[in-house]
């Protein structure tokens, strides 16, 4: 099931965020060991997860979290530029239409091709989302193995500058165009796989 959180959608019942919450600390805190604040011991949140964000869900039809991400506007202060503009060449790409992927999250419980799948799906729904909401750009941060698979989902994706070694970790800054023919991109490249919403 998919889940929007973002006016004027409904809002999505609070056990699927909190289980996004939960998935994310123990995947950035417990796994990756990311100094991030952790909130009851048991939720990542941070000084972005306000009324501004907007969050893209996959769960089970219990709430039990599949995958998620949250986007961010670039008009207001993000991850990118607030902290790794200097990823960039030039100024970070900011407009109305542009929004930041940050905290892309697959369960750990998930199996290998479950995860395969989860993350498909997840990036399709990031792609439909755009479409349907007048998104023309999404910017992200990736450590240089993530930054190669996105690379091949086969939508339109570009490096904003060279990668750079930042505590410990070779990242780069990357830009998403979002045109009509993404999801006929992401279909020959195997990755389109659509999920319906949640009732």
């Amino acid at each position: 099931m998919l889940h929007i959180v973002k006016e004027p959608f409904r809002p999505v019942p609070d056990h699927v965020l909190r289980a996004m919450f939960a998935a994310r600390k123990s995947v950035f805190v417990d796994l990756l060991k990311w100094q991030v604040p952790v909130l009851d011991g048991r939720f990542e949140a941070d000084q972005f997860d306000d009324e501004h964000a907007r969050y893209v869900i996959l769960s089970e039809p219990d709430g039990t979290h599949l995958a998620s991400a949250r986007l961010l506007p670039t008009v207001r202060p993000h991850i990118l530029d607030s902290f790794y503009a200097g990823l960039c060449a030039a100024p970070p790409p900011q407009g109305e239409t542009i929004f930041e992927i940050t905290r892309f999250c697959l369960d750990r419980n998930l199996r290998a091709p479950e995860r395969r799948e989860a993350r498909n799906r997840l990036v399709t729904a990031l792609a439909e989302h755009a479409l349907t909401n007048g998104i023309t750009r999404y910017v992200a941060i990736a450590e240089m193995s993530w930054f190669q698979q996105i690379l091949a989902f086969g939508w339109k994706c570009r490096p904003l500058g060279m990668p750079q070694l930042c505590e410990g970790s070779l990242l780069a800054a990357l830009e998403i165009e979002i045109e009509a023919d993404t999801l006929d991109r992401l279909a020959q490249a195997g990755v389109y796989e659509p999920v319906p919403f949640a009732a």
